[in-house]
């Protein structure tokens, strides 16, 4: 096991590095919220230690926004809840009726969710006529991602990426919290002829084609069908709608695995658990043929989730950080680099602290999970991979302290195969920036944690009141 466990690590012990974290993220935010200009776009990640936009698509909006209500709720801090709410009614509505992402689990649960949340919860005075603007905007949010379909045979299909309907992204696993809290509100599809489609349906079909032909279980699909690897995208034949092959946008290559991706993987299936306990077998009961139950589904996304979880706590540096890709080119000139801890500074491959973020994450919540459910020593495992994890981002030389920096978590990777990631003077590999994806769950990643050492309620969309309690 090449990560490291701190098995005696709690949460509380992290206390002091959250907090720090989050007088660092105030300044961070602040500053960013003074020079950004909208004119340009989304920032998404940093150059030189500046936020920069990138076209490709407008995914991080929500990131930025969230970040702010994130803020408000670990700090109570009033300056960032205004910020938050003033920004997401003023520039994210076009991203709740966007047709062309598959990003709104991203963007609009990080504004809209938020808010939602907090009210839900009192942190934020209770108003009718804002919580009803919340909720029509995710039950639309997660109306127009359900939309973008693909149908497949066998009961199968998925939300297509923004490459085209051919075109399955693993990252999509975490956009479908869109589809739940739509359906928890009572919303559906509406299609032709007033066929009323089940975003609860679309949500169960969407993971178990991702588990299908993004996820390897070891079944020998191919000779590189290591068991909890990942393909970031799948492509298929929309003729008759078979599969083709696998594919990858950001990761070197199909056939290894861009770490960013996997936590993707990880973090919406453990996610998707906590929702499914919110869910009957009459709810699943004829949305599609063949007629899964709750137990079935429950047991398809914990296998889903136990094997990417697997993988990743296998293939991490000691410290929890992974390299961005299992299969990058120069990986053989560090021969020994899971055994030690992760060095973003050597000279031949980048390490993507982003994916540490989102997959810390979802370690905890699936050790969580498994922990209330019985399973305590598969889930104090999960657990205390996700908590070693956290204490690595929460210190040098992962968290910026630099007060001229913008970002927060250093050494976020973006797009290694097209080069779009900044290599400073001096340098040979991408190192030292940040992305907003990586700060924002960087900072969900540490509310998780203060919350439970608070004895707050659970971190988590899907329940409320007495239910919100840490599993």
């Amino acid at each position: 096991m090449p990560i490291k466990l701190d098995v005696p690590l709690a949460p509380r012990q992290l206390v002091p590095q959250i907090l720090r974290l989050f007088e660092l993220s105030a300044e961070k935010i602040l500053a960013l919220e003074k020079t950004w200009d909208p004119a340009r776009g989304t920032p998404v990640f940093t150059v030189r230690g500046k936020y920069t936009s990138r076209g490709w698509t407008e995914w991080t909006q929500g990131f930025q926004y969230g970040s702010a209500l994130l803020q408000f709720d670990a700090t109570g801090d009033d300056r960032f809840l205004e910020l938050g709410r003033r920004h997401t009614l003023q520039r994210m509505a076009t991203h709740v009726s966007h047709v062309g992402v598959h990003d709104h689990g991203f963007n609009n649960l990080s504004t809209y969710g938020n808010l939602w949340r907090l009210m839900r919860e009192g942190r934020i005075p209770f108003n009718p006529a804002e919580r009803d603007f919340y909720e029509l905007a995710l039950k639309i949010s997660g109306a127009v991602q359900a939309a973008r379909w693909t149908e497949l045979p066998d009961g199968y299909g998925y939300i297509y990426s923004f490459n085209g309907p051919h075109s399955l992204f693993v990252d999509t696993v975490r956009s479908l919290r869109s589809l739940a809290v739509a359906h928890q509100l009572g919303h559906a599809l509406m299609g032709e002829r007033d066929r009323r489609i089940s975003l609860l349906g679309r949500l169960v079909q969407h993971a178990a084609t991702t588990a299908r032909y993004n996820l390897f279980f070891g079944a020998g699909r191919d000779i590189y069908d290591v068991p909890g690897r990942t393909a970031h995208e799948s492509i298929f034949n929309l003729n008759d709608g078979s599969y083709r092959c696998p594919s990858s946008q950001q990761g070197f290559s199909p056939f290894s695995t861009w770490t960013r991706g996997l936590a993707w993987a990880i973090l919406g299936y453990a996610e998707q658990l906590e929702f499914l306990e919110t869910v009957g077998d009459n709810e699943l009961r004829g949305l599609f043929a063949p007629a899964p139950t709750a137990a079935s589904v429950r047991a398809l996304f914990l296998r889903a989730a136990r094997a990417t979880a697997d993988f990743y706590i296998a293939n991490s540096c000691a410290d929890g950080v992974p390299m961005w890709d299992t299969g990058a080119p120069n990986l053989h000139r560090l021969p020994k680099h899971l055994e030690q801890a992760s060095d973003p500074f050597n000279p031949w491959e980048p390490v993507d602290s982003s994916a540490a973020a989102i997959a810390a994450q979802g370690l905890v919540r699936l050790g969580n999970w498994l922990g209330a459910r019985g399973e305590r020593a598969a889930g104090k495992r999960y657990r205390q991979a996700g908590l070693t994890v956290a204490k690595t981002l929460l210190d040098e030389p992962y968290l910026s302290l630099d007060p001229k920096h913008q970002g927060l978590l250093l050494h976020s990777l973006y797009h290694r195969p097209n080069g779009w990631d900044y290599i400073a003077p001096g340098q040979k590999i991408p190192n030292g920036e940040s992305s907003m994806w990586g700060d924002y769950h960087l900072r969900e990643l540490a509310l998780l944690l203060l919350r439970e050492a608070r004895g707050e309620s659970y971190l988590t969309f899907f329940r409320y009141g007495a239910d919100a309690r840490h599993p």
